[in-house]
């Protein structure tokens, strides 16, 4: 039995497609491999942040099983990247899903009979989904998501590395730090011409995900997306036939352009990825 009072809620609003590695040699870009022209991003990086106190328990199977997808949209985090060091913060931290992509540091604290003896290395994991909140229980007793806790519920390979499965709850000390990706950026269009969903995934530096704006290389101007839920997108320009470029921008105000990363044959549920990240 997990040691966190309830699974991470999952939300089925949107299904995010990926397709598998394919090509798209059109416009200098490849489905999940360097392409498209070079990523311009501000100087200067994210840096990590202060240490606070919190909780700590774990939902899952022993393999990460039951952890890939939630509330921030992702379909299954091993496959996209982030494989099983991840976390599913309080709603505190989520912000309605502004926090999705953002990295922790946490350290097991104060529990003798919990931690386990290397818990002052370091563990940094991905918040990939929400905990969210159970009124029925008091926050001090099971309700450990309800507000204004800050809490962590990781998925159960993280919180073996710092903790004993037996204490169930351990109080830990947390900050945020800087996510190390590999490659660039990525981006995957689901929906249709007049709807479409972008997913975006692999953000290195603040990692989260606070504004995205999309440029086509003929009628297409610098158009905005609103979030969806989590890190999908959405926006109801028709973005077909166009090479497109993105701008992301993250908490910390930070932007990277993606130029020309989707081909003018880019295909819906084909992720790209730009040659560069933050």
């Amino acid at each position: 039995m997990s040691g966190s009072w309830t699974a991470p809620l999952v939300l089925s609003l949107v299904v995010v497609a990926v397709a598998d590695v394919a090509a798209a040699a059109a416009g200098g870009a490849k489905a999940l491999t360097p392409g498209g022209r070079e990523v311009h991003h501000n100087h200067g990086k994210f840096t990590a942040g202060p240490w606070k106190p919190a909780h700590a328990t774990f939902y899952g199977g022993r393999d990460g099983s039951g952890t890939t997808a939630g509330a921030c949209g992702y379909k299954d985090t091993a496959a996209e990247g982030y494989g099983v060091q991840t976390v599913a913060v309080s709603a505190a931290l989520f912000g309605d899903g502004a926090a999705c992509g953002g990295c922790y540091e946490l350290r097991c604290v104060d529990s003798p009979g919990g931690c386990k003896q290397k818990a002052g290395e370091a563990l940094v994991v991905t918040a990939t989904n929400l905990c969210p909140p159970n009124y029925e229980q008091s926050g001090e007793s099971g309700g450990w998501c309800n507000p204004p806790r800050e809490h962590f519920d990781l998925s159960m390979p993280a919180y073996l590395q710092i903790a004993e499965e037996k204490a169930g709850i351990v109080p830990v000390s947390y900050r945020r730090v800087p996510c190390a990706r590999q490659g660039g950026i990525r981006y995957a269009i689901t929906g249709n011409k007049y709807f479409n969903m972008v997913m975006v995934t692999n953000v290195a530096g603040a990692g989260d995900v606070a504004a995205v704006t999309v440029k086509g290389d003929k009628r297409v101007k610098w158009t905005p997306l609103k979030r969806n839920w989590g890190q999908v997108w959405q926006t109801g320009e028709d973005l077909t036939g166009e090479s497109l470029t993105f701008r992301v921008m993250t908490s910390d105000h930070r932007k990277a352009t993606s130029w020309h990363v989707l081909p003018k044959d880019w295909q819906f549920g084909v992720t790209y990825q730009a040659t560069k990240n933050f």
